[in-house]
């Protein structure tokens, strides 16, 4: 059942990465909805593996591997229409890379070993993608421009801690 929700995350990406290429691809209000189940099913496929005793490496894997290509394609998406810098993707792509090769093979981890500053940086991936649908619905066109300043804020945020994350997880091995 957890890796099914993970699945349905999956199968949004490209639905999703492309309405934010091309706004006129889905209304907003739809676009708002496919986010909305991509980060809830992203919240339950964890909560639904541990309380069915089906928790693994490999269903972890799955999940953030999912993560990763909903964010970094949908921001990748956004980029096409400049709302975000299209180094954010990249950078997100490098500390992901970095996140899952130094887990299992810097640490010789079983399973994927989180930062602090990584896994807020997961979280708050999404919110650029949100506020991007939210500024399109046509309830709030007459502040549309004020989202879109908040976006690039928080895309300019994002790209700033994403880099220190990966100076941080470069530095780890250092510290251990």
């Amino acid at each position: 059942m957890a890796n099914l929700l993970t699945g349905i995350r999956l199968l949004l990406v490209v639905p999703v990465a492309w309405a934010l290429a091309f706004p006129n691809f889905m209304s907003a209000p739809l676009l708002l909805v496919l986010i909305a189940v991509g980060i809830l099913t992203d919240y339950f496929d964890g909560i639904v593996a541990r309380a069915t005793n089906m928790a693994s490496a490999k269903g972890q894997l799955f999940d953030h591997c999912t993560d990763f290509f909903f964010v970094a394609v949908g921001l990748t998406g956004a980029a096409n229409t400049g709302l975000v810098s299209p180094i954010l993707p990249l950078l997100i792509t490098i500390a992901f890379s970095q996140y899952v090769l130094d887990s299992y093979f810097l640490f010789n981890q079983k399973q994927l070993r989180m930062s602090f500053l990584g896994r807020w940086n997961g979280i708050f991936y999404f919110l650029p993608l949100i506020m991007i649908s939210v500024s399109r619905l046509e309830s709030v066109a007459e502040i549309q421009e004020n989202i879109e300043s908040i976006v690039a804020l928080v895309n300019y945020l994002l790209i700033v801690s994403t880099v220190a994350s990966i100076i941080d997880r470069g530095l780890a091995p250092l510290r251990e």
